[in-house]
């Protein structure tokens, strides 16, 4: 995408944000339908996805890990954040790759001990890219990437969480 296309398709949505603050605050869901097992299907945008455990804690690796899909969700939000700042700034990426990568101790989801945090204990997000900028703009691409990718600073800054049944 061009740089004037995508101000072009911004440009509004901006305009009405500023205006209107109210109409920027929009409201994401996701349902599971819990299955067969230890299962739980996702419906996502594009098709049925089925999680079950990692095999470190059980599952015989057939199922997508809910660890893994967190990892993938913040990924692929920091690509397609990092491609929208390039394009805005009019830096050039050919291509490239990001790696998302974490740290469990099974032993705190497995109840092994009460002393091992359940959860990421570390996250690192890296990139590759094909790109012919200087380190400066490199800097400032991946400073940017970090400030809106939405995955990324939830994850920084955690959100007001509650749980009902």
């Amino acid at each position: 995408m061009e740089t004037a296309r995508l101000k072009e398709i911004q440009a509004p949505l901006k305009a009405r944000y500023a205006a209107e603050p109210e109409a920027a605050i929009v409201t994401l869901s996701a349902d599971g339908e819990l299955g067969e097992g230890l299962a739980c299907s996702v419906q996502t945008g594009r098709a049925l996805a089925e999680a079950g455990p990692h095999p470190a804690s059980g599952g015989d690796g057939t199922q997508l890990c809910s660890g893994d899909m967190l990892l993938e969700a913040l990924a692929a939000c920091a690509g397609v954040t990092l491609k929208a700042v390039a394009t805005s700034l009019g830096i050039a990426v050919a291509g490239g790759r990001v790696h998302a990568e974490g740290d469990l101790d099974f032993r705190g989801t497995l109840a092994v001990d009460r002393e091992a945090a359940v959860g990421f204990q570390a996250i690192r997000l890296s990139f590759d890219l094909d790109t012919e900028v200087s380190e400066e703009e490199l800097a400032t691409l991946l400073k940017l990437t970090e400030r809106y990718c939405v995955v990324l600073q939830t994850l920084r800054t955690p959100p007001e969480l509650t749980v009902t049944a």
